[in-house]
């Protein structure tokens, strides 16, 4: 790995670096920049963003309104590229990173966390960062951030990659972990990132209150359908819809996690639910699997031992989530480990069990389901200890007939209203249950 002379590397650049512990390349801050980000009001802004070349070598270039520091490094499963900048307003087009050449198939940018940006190059297969730089602004040309990428395969790609881990621990003394800041709402969107000031409201005796968390956001897409549909606004719909129908109702509470198109990591997620004391933590996604031939709902518990290999390949798919954000989970796997062996665990397991079986009644009328409606798997945003969650798979955007229903409003109302229904029913029995 090269790193320029000319621009000094900072230890929090080498400890974000083996946060990541995939990078390879690294071209740090300016000479005489501040340490610490801007904010995102009057932050620098990107303002255009393109790329050129073909399958074997591939440039992207954005354009800014000022100079800014950046780190550009390499990921794999799936194999990206990573930008991360200080906070950067983005004022690019809307359909910026829809359609791209070469070695990279499309790219994505937002704000991560306080004081941090990203722009993710989804890449076609492995590729190396043969050299990035910044350009100052110079006759009338803003400044530009230009990364150039070349193809690699696998094998290169992984000894590479080896090379810089071992690089950037011996640079930390052998530090494995950073805490990385709770992400930030943008401008005019603090109701839908629940920043943890927020006070938790007390509720009449008897009210139960649900979260519910429409998965991905921002940043990160999740799973892409045959006709671009985006995971994060179909399931944003479906929660949104949800939610409607159950304040109609006047007898639950509801908390959403994002509103709107925001980027939360799954611990902030699981955070929300337990700060809000909720009674219920609703996930919503709607994934992609291998072959097109499968569609339907699944409704997911947590187990630390997956039902079968397609859960646990699907779990594992979206505890990976949060890398789009740099939040790494390692750090917290043995104090969930021991919160899951405590009673109260296995009672809101339980819990969620039963929750699982009402909604499946009450949906399949509705909507397909798969061959195994009941699943359960390690998905880290049901790992609350004192929460009932569970994670439901509207569909998948592998499948065709699944990608057409998911962005059809009158069956997003059907499926809500048969859910509501599930959520009532569960209430009732916990209610009745507790009666003396």
């Amino acid at each position: 790995m090269r790193i320029s002379k000319a621009l000094p590397v900072t230890p929090a650049a080498v400890r974000l670096l083996a946060s990541a512990v995939m990078a390879a390349l690294i071209l740090l801050v300016l000479p005489g920049a501040p340490a610490k980000a801007a904010e995102t009001s009057g932050a620098p802004s990107a303002i255009a963003a393109r790329v050129a070349g073909d399958e074997n070598r591939t440039r992207f270039v954005a354009d800014l309104s000022a100079p800014v520091g950046f780190t550009a490094y390499v990921l794999a499963d799936p194999y990206r590229v990573m930008i991360d900048l200080p906070a950067v307003a983005f004022a690019l087009a809307p359909e910026a990173g829809r359609s791209t050449l070469g070695l990279v198939s499309e790219f994505r940018y937002g704000p991560v966390a306080e004081g941090r940006s990203r722009i993710v190059l989804d890449t076609r297969g492995p590729v190396l960062i043969e050299k990035s730089f910044l350009l100052e602004p110079a006759a009338g040309q803003p400044a530009r951030i230009v990364v150039d990428l070349v193809r690699t395969d696998e094998k290169a790609f992984a000894r590479r990659l080896k090379a810089d881990e071992a690089l950037a621990l011996a640079a930390t003394g052998g530090a494995a972990g950073v805490i990385i800041p709770k992400p930030k709402p943008r401008p005019g969107r603090e109701a839908s990132a629940l920043p943890e000031e927020e006070p938790v409201r007390t509720r009449p005796e008897g009210r139960r209150l649900v979260v519910i968390d429409p998965g991905h956001g921002g940043i990160d897409p999740g799973a892409i359908g045959f006709h671009k549909t985006r995971e994060k606004d179909v399931v944003l719909a479906y929660g949104l819809e949800l939610k409607r129908m159950l304040e109609a109702s006047g007898k639950v509470d509801v908390v959403m996690t994002r509103s709107d198109d925001s980027f939360l990591s799954l611990r902030d997620r699981v955070r929300v639910a337990r700060e809000h004391q909720a009674d219920l933590f609703i996930a919503i996604h709607a994934d992609t699997v291998r072959g097109p031939e499968a569609r339907g709902a699944t409704i997911y518990t947590l187990s630390e031992t997956a039902s079968d290999a397609e859960a646990e390949a699907l779990a594992h798919k979206e505890n990976r989530a949060d890398i789009i954000a740099g939040v790494h989970l390692e750090a917290e796997s043995e104090a969930v480990t021991d919160i899951l062996i405590d009673l109260l665990q296995r009672e809101s397991k339980t819990h969620a069990l039963v929750f699982a079986k009402k909604a499946v009644a009450e949906m399949k009328p509705v909507t397909p389901f798969t061959g195994k409606p009941m699943r359960s798997a390690g998905f880290v945003v049901l790992k609350a200890p004192d929460v009932p969650s569970v994670l439901v798979e509207l569909g998948y955007l592998s499948s065709r007939q699944d990608e057409k229903q998911l962005n059809d409003p009158a069956w997003r109302e059907r499926v809500a209203k048969a859910m509501a229904r599930a959520i009532e029913k569960f209430f009732s029995r916990q209610l009745a249950a507790n009666s003396p």
